[in-house]
């Protein structure tokens, strides 16, 4: 696992979209993996500008949805789709013919998430997944204890998790849907580069734990420990507890400039 130290969320999202950049510019179509949240906004920013800007093009890019709300109407304007679409697809320029994401409303939802599964793979895997983290160390909706193994799954949202997501309707809670659909951790694990970008105090303790700690349920994301091209690019705030901040840095610093991360 290779772990960025930045200044700040915005030299971060620079960082990372860079490296998306590059991606499509080896790979036009590649599938890049995206994540709802104010974490990833500054790496939508940054590529979108890279867009704008004629850096890279983005035209024959892939869109995969992470998670997505059980229940909720695809128009909803606070599904992750309508959400997705208005921070990422429209910045760059891409239409709903390039994205791909679970059926929550589905029927049978224990099979949308098998479909949706096999739709990734047939696809021709994720090529690039971005993923935030919890306080608790989750990544999509794998809460503590989640199996490492795990699919593409239905989960219940905590009550806590549906009290935080209030205030996107209307803060009136009775709106936030109990359930989501949420890639699994074992789904997460067979994408070929992992980001992981965290920022704040807050994020401290669980980038502690996935970075240094043991390999763990009760930490989800320390699964990206097994994963062969793992990235975790934090601020200095969310590497406060890092023991080998420091070496971090200096592996970063004196890295081949041709090796991106």
């Amino acid at each position: 696992m290779e772990v960025v130290i930045v200044p700040d969320a915005k030299a971060g999202g620079e960082l990372i979209a860079e490296a998306m950049a590059e991606l499509l510019r080896r790979k036009p179509d590649a599938l890049l993996g995206v994540a709802t949240g104010s974490t990833p906004l500054p790496i939508y920013e940054a590529l979108a500008a890279k867009v704008g800007s004629g850096a890279v093009d983005a035209s024959g890019a892939r869109i995969a949805q992470l998670d997505e709300y059980v229940g909720l109407p695809a128009e909803h304007p606070e599904s992750y789709r309508s959400v997705l679409r208005r921070e990422v697809l429209e910045p760059l320029g891409l239409g709903m013919d390039a994205f791909m994401g679970p059926d929550g409303t589905a029927q049978d939802v224990q099979a949308a998430c098998v479909a949706y599964d096999k739709a990734l793979a047939e696809a021709g895997g994720v090529d690039l997944q971005l993923l935030g983290i919890g306080t608790d160390g989750h990544i999509g909706f794998n809460e503590p204890c989640s199996s490492l193994a795990s699919r593409t799954r239905i989960k219940t949202l905590t009550e806590q998790t549906r009290v935080d997501n209030a205030r996107f309707f209307e803060g009136d809670i009775e709106q936030v849907p109990h359930h989501v659909i949420t890639q699994g951790i074992g789904t997460i694990l067979e994408a070929r580069h992992l980001v992981l970008l965290a920022t704040g105090e807050g994020k401290a303790d669980a980038v502690a734990a996935t970075v240094e700690g043991p390999v763990a349920a009760v930490c989800p994301a320390s699964a990206l420990q097994l994963h062969p091209h793992a990235t975790v690019v934090v601020d200095e705030a969310a590497a406060s507890k890092l023991k080998l901040a420091d070496y971090f840095r200096h592996t970063f610093a004196n890295k081949p400039s041709w090796q991106g991360i």
